[in-house]
């Protein structure tokens, strides 16, 4: 017998039909001998109905309402666990519902984007120890003065990854609309392939990068206790994707392929800074404003020229692009700049593999991929398990698809 947290998104609950599949899953579980925790999401939209309802009285974003929206926010979550454990109950499956304050989740104060601060994992092993299938609401803890906190984006897969680790549980199964973490998008490339294994830091690349299937910050936890994920479809019994240590991953007889995958990103923009005297500081005076408008900037290259000028650029998310290209221009009479330029129809591409530490030339069979298909590479980025392009965003599938090709990605490894 083992214990088992089983995280169910807002699709997976979206409607009682939804929630009753959900409800059979469990009793599977339950009746093959483990115990088991349940995460669930509020249903379907729900989330975005209140935040639409708190935008009718005060804008959501309201700091002086921030309390208030984690009141509101949690009640989404609530509603699922009460129809969970009523459906469990009516099947003959003894079940328990709490919100993430009764199970003493304890954040700090900062409303909207709590932490966790620690689980009380008392009462949920008093209701296993008693039989009982335990559902919380995700997404949400209180924080030392009793008020709700809610989590933000990701929130219930990081309320599934905190109790499976208080719990010391054998595994973590995030349960979604998707079969698992593909090789790419399987909407744009045809031969992505459902991944049987990814190593932890893989899946944190894959999450930084875009990969929509899991939020960094639950892998993030993941990763420092240690704790096995497994992505899995709700909708069917694949045996979904598993997201453990790289040493497990051998153990398991598994091999690991040089690139694991190839993740996309669209809402790209580049800016350009033009003719900054190459003098200590430059950068900082730079990219203070940006940051400074909470602006997150990603990629950055600095080219020095002859005659000691640079140019600057770097890239961040498209929906900031206005904005930071009004900070630049006010920037560049200060630096003495000789023009400020931006590019909004960029997108990035990215391989990803733990692999890349043992095998030489990825870059350059990279990089000779998308040249025969004369796609211009305007920024690169590495680090030991990651190459980064920015390329027109006009070209991304079809670089998509060429690298997927070039690198056998549709292909088992070995």
């Amino acid at each position: 017998m083992g214990t088992i947290v089983q995280k169910y998104g807002g699709t997976s609950v979206a409607s009682s039909e939804h929630i009753e599949r959900v409800a059979r899953r469990v009793m599977r579980r339950r009746a093959a001998g483990d115990d088991v925790v349940v995460v669930v999401s509020a249903m379907g939209k729900e989330t975005d109905r209140l935040v639409a309802l708190a935008a009718e009285v005060d804008g959501p974003d309201s700091a002086a309402n921030r309390r208030e929206m984690d009141v509101l926010l949690s009640t989404g979550e609530q509603v699922t666990i009460a129809m969970l454990a009523m459906t469990l109950n009516k099947f003959g499956c003894p079940a328990c519902s709490y919100t993430g304050g009764q199970v003493a989740i304890v954040t700090d104060d900062a409303h909207t984007k709590a932490r966790i601060l620690r689980i009380d994992s008392e009462r949920m092993r008093c209701d296993l120890n008693a039989g009982r299938v335990v559902v919380v609401a995700g997404f949400q803890g209180r924080n030392e003065a009793g008020d709700i906190t809610t989590f933000g984006r990701g929130g219930s897969d990081t309320t599934a990854v905190a109790l499976a680790s208080a719990l010391k549980a054998d595994e973590c199964e995030i349960y979604t609309d998707v079969e698992g973490v593909f090789t790419t998008d399987p909407r744009m490339v045809e031969g992505a392939r459902c991944l049987p294994a990814v190593t932890f830091e893989e899946m944190l690349e894959l999450a930084s990068l875009g990969s929509r299937v899991l939020h960094t910050r639950s892998v993030e936890l993941a990763s420092k206790y240690q704790m096995p994920l497994r992505v899995r479809s709700s909708f069917d019994d694949a045996p979904g994707t598993l997201i453990t240590s790289e040493e497990k991953i051998r153990m398991a007889g598994m091999e690991q392929p040089t690139i694991s995958g190839i993740a996309l990103t669209r809402d790209e923009a580049k800016l350009t800074v033009r003719g900054v005297r190459d003098i200590p500081g430059v950068a900082s005076h730079i990219l203070g404003p940006i940051s400074d408008a909470n602006i997150e900037v990603d990629m950055i290259v600095q080219n020095v020229s002859a005659d000691g000028s640079t140019d600057f650029t770097f890239t961040v998310s498209r929906p900031d692009y206005e904005l930071a290209m009004k900070l630049l221009k006010n920037v560049a009479k200060d630096i003495e700049a000789s023009e400020v330029t931006g590019d909004n129809k960029i997108a990035k591409l990215s391989l990803v593999g733990v692999g890349m530490r043992s095998h030489a030339g990825v870059a350059s069979r990279m990089f000779r991929a998308l040249a025969e298909e004369s796609i211009n590479i305007q920024m690169i980025s590495t680090s030991e398990i990651k190459i980064s392009v920015v390329i027109d965003e006009k070209y991304l599938e079809l670089a998509a698809r060429t690298l997927h090709s070039s690198f056998a990605l549709d292909q088992e490894p070995g």
